[in-house]
């Protein structure tokens, strides 16, 4: 009986791990496209606007991009107002560490084109976890 309840428990958390790395590609397939999105706006935008301006316009689009399918296809989830709302804080704490590191890294001498580089790298990853809990 001991290792009938063991091999229940193992199969729970086997399906846990499974839909986990599911959940982590498709996060990331979303991120990319959104992070894609974002970084070429940004590279659009900084030949016209301040630096911060175009940074901050990218992140609008990507947002409404991200917003959408990381609701329906990430996490497989409807679109509620307390869900929305989370989302939406999450991503004001994120866009806030964004515009600290971006603006952070170009004093430190990293070209406007590249710096958003550094705050992906920094950022992608705390805001998932802001996101997913």
């Amino acid at each position: 009986m001991i290792k009938l309840n063991n091999i229940k428990i193992g199969k729970r958390l086997s399906l846990l791990n499974k839909n986990s790395i599911k959940e982590i590609i498709r996060f990331g397939l979303v991120g990319i496209v959104a992070t894609g999105i974002h970084y070429l706006t940004y590279i659009f935008f900084i030949n016209f606007i301040n630096e911060n301006l175009a940074f901050t316009l990218g992140y609008i689009i990507s947002f409404c991009f991200n917003f959408i399918l990381s609701a329906k296809f990430t996490f497989n989830s409807n679109i509620t107002f307390k869900r929305s709302t989370g989302f939406i804080l999450c991503h004001i704490i994120n866009y806030t560490l964004q515009i600290f590191v971006l603006n952070l890294s170009i004093c430190l001498g990293v070209k406007e084109a590249f710096a958003p580089i550094i705050v992906y790298f920094i950022c992608i990853p705390i805001n998932f976890i802001l996101v997913r809990y």
